[in-house]
């Protein structure tokens, strides 16, 4: 069945209009119809439409140069030529304007449906493309700096392999996102991408939402689930919050690790499955088998190779490509006319500690875009960040720094570098050189915190 959609047909002889017309609407579609290229060009102007089919040959105004006025004007929709006085040399001219196609008088119902049809498909592609490349703009790991230089080296090295990857972060810094390039950077990129959030599931239907179920296996089981493993197969699943899930849930999720089948709740026999499996937490999962919240051969299971991801504002050298992508996407998604942030705006964003990394930027951005008028300024940034919360971090950073030896002077990037190390070396002098103790003091990892003094400066034998 041919798709609704709405014409313009623009032709100086009231029996083509007549007929044309009459054709498209007993086709299903919607008709309007116009005498003059200057009519034409202003409805064109002011009304959405799917497709425009424009006589060449007409008084005053002609086809050839509708077709122009109609590209100068931005006008999106699709224009098909026709006309009965057709040669090569003018059906090459409205192909070199921008025309879909042309087509000769005396018109064939059946071929023009054909090619209104056609045209409609290829502009439904062409959507449909755009779309998607919103959507890969959205799953984009954006920087500029050296320190996420270093974590994309990281993840290009491991994404190749079949290695189980552990993402550590603060909420809000893109592990999600992390574990999206990974996979679209190994093996299994035609694969699917499934993830679950650990902390988000209640405790009592974590299992069916890991594993699925049958159909009558327990009370509101209407029909049968299929879990997040087997909708992963031959792809990634993504464990978000990994040291949320419960402990009688890591026993079975241990042993799908081990063994590589599920077992639907209810179902009389495993299924095999071939899933990559990624995790992330923002947590301490050392602190929590020391704890006994976590079980110690799941972590050994899953955090094979650790990637840690910087908070935002050890990435101040980031702040402005994130921005400028944040706003072509809030714009895009809103139908919004670009607005430019002065160089103050981008300044006074970058003094700002940014609790909740890069999620809480992308929201604060939005809101910049709603409050500014020509350019956003440093104060809409006033205006759009939560001052007081601002302030009083800013006061307590202050005063460690201070504390600290932190020069004042220095960028906010590496004013944070100085006050980690000068955090690092405190806590190595309070334990005596001990690494076990210092890291879980800072609440670390041991093999995070030799990084860590790797990428401060910090020599274990000498400082």
């Amino acid at each position: 069945m041919t798709v609704k959609a709405k014409i313009l047909i623009v032709d100086d002889e009231a029996n083509t209009l007549a007929s044309l017309s009459r054709a498209f609407r007993l086709a299903g579609h919607e008709a309007v119809v116009c005498d003059n290229a200057e009519r034409a060009l202003d409805l064109a102007r002011t009304q959405p439409f799917d497709l425009i089919l424009s006589d060449v040959v007409m008084p005053r105004r002609d086809g050839l140069a509708l077709l122009a006025d109609l590209k100068n004007a931005a006008v999106q929709a699709p224009v098909v030529m026709m006309s009965g006085q057709a040669h090569i040399e003018m059906a090459v001219r409205a192909t070199r304007l921008g025309a879909l196609d042309f087509l000769e008088k005396p018109l064939s119902t059946e071929k023009l449906l054909v090619t209104v049809e056609n045209a409609l498909k290829l502009t439904r592609l062409e959507s449909e493309n755009k779309d998607l490349r919103s959507r890969v703009g959205k799953h984009t790991l954006v920087f500029t700096g050296e320190t996420m230089h270093r974590v994309l080296a990281q993840i290009e090295r491991v994404a190749a392999s079949e290695t189980r990857v552990c993402i550590y972060g603060e909420t809000g810094t893109g592990k999600e996102l992390a574990a999206r390039t990974l996979h679209e950077r190994s093996l299994r990129a035609t694969g699917p991408f499934v993830t679950l959030n650990c902390a988000a599931v209640p405790a009592e239907l974590i299992e069916s939402e890991l594993f699925g179920h049958e159909k009558g296996s327990f009370t509101g089981a209407a029909q049968r689930h299929t879990g997040k493993f087997e909708q992963a197969h031959r792809g990634t699943l993504f464990l978000d919050e990994i040291g949320d899930m419960p402990l009688a849930m890591q026993a079975k999720l241990l042993r799908v690790l081990e063994e590589g089948e599920v077992e639907r709740i209810g179902a009389d026999k495993p299924t095999t499955v071939d899933v990559r499996v990624v995790v992330a937490t923002h947590r301490n999962l050392e602190q929590l088998v020391e704890a006994g919240q976590f079980r110690r051969d799941l972590y050994h299971r899953v955090v094979v190779f650790p990637v840690e991801l910087p908070p935002l504002r050890t990435r101040a050298e980031d702040l402005p490509a994130l921005v400028d992508h944040f706003a072509r996407q809030v714009s895009a998604q809103n139908g919004w006319k670009p607005i430019p942030f002065a160089s103050e705006a981008i300044d006074a964003l970058k003094q700002y500690v940014w609790p909740g990394n890069v999620r809480e930027l992308r929201n604060v951005v939005e809101r910049l875009l709603l409050l500014a008028g020509a350019e956003v300024d440093a104060a809409a940034v006033e205006l759009a960040l939560p001052a007081a919360h601002s302030r009083q971090t800013r006061s307590h950073a202050s005063a460690a720094g201070s504390e600290a030896g932190i020069d004042d002077s220095a960028p906010l990037a590496d004013r944070a570098l100085q006050f980690e190390r000068a955090e690092v070396l405190k806590e190595l002098e309070r334990h005596n050189r001990n690494i076990s103790q210092t890291a879980k003091a800072l609440g670390l990892e041991r093999s995070h915190l030799y990084k860590k003094c790797q990428q401060l400066g910090i020599d274990l034998k000498r400082d």
